[in-house]
């Protein structure tokens, strides 16, 4: 998205604020659980992890944290901590964010930064899938999505990292970083 057209901080922290994201909400949990589940399939107990863009209500590391995992926020509008980014982890998610990254390369260098050699990154997103409907979707209407991604683009991913990629289920890629 050029720059002349992209929200100012404050505006896209207003729109943040008004989505829905309880931790307390079954039906929010059952969505985050398209991530959750097979992640926890894959990781070992007290793993450390850190919930990247985690929003206002880090519902996704009260799960994770239910489940013995000890898990670090970041979001740059609610927990902006210099710490959480300066440490690595067995594991990182990113539930409803790569969509807002204006520079997601560098994001993606970071995530990789802080993720430990055999360490697990779970990205969830809808994926972009048919061209003739892009312009009436819905994911495209939100003014804080900028960037949007295909199963192709995280196979991109992969082989640029050196990551070993899953795709578990619909709109869910999983990254493995090599040992």
């Amino acid at each position: 998205m050029d720059a002349s057209c992209r929200l100012s901080p404050e505006q896209e922290r207003e729109i943040y604020q008004l989505h829905d994201n309880d931790p307390s909400d079954p039906g929010y949990r059952t969505f985050l659980s398209k991530l959750t589940e097979p992640l926890l399939e894959r990781l070992p107990s007290g793993a450390s992890g850190l919930d990247f863009g985690c929003g206002p209500g880090p519902a996704l590391a009260q799960i994770l944290e239910a489940e013995g995992m000890a898990v670090s926020l970041y979001d740059p509008y609610f927990y902006p901590s210099a710490v959480a980014l300066d440490q690595t982890y067995d594991f990182i998610t990113c539930t409803e964010v790569v969509e807002h990254l204006y520079a997601p390369a560098g994001v993606f260098r970071e995530l990789d930064r802080m993720l430990k050699p055999g360490g697990w990154l779970g990205v969830m997103t809808c994926f972009q899938t048919d061209d003739d409907r892009f312009d009436n979707w819905h994911y495209r209407r939100d003014p804080t999505h900028v960037v949007f991604y295909r199963e192709f683009t995280f196979k991109l991913l992969a082989n640029r990292f050196g990551w070993h990629l899953e795709i578990p289920r619909k709109d869910v890629a999983l990254f493995r970083k090599p040992a």
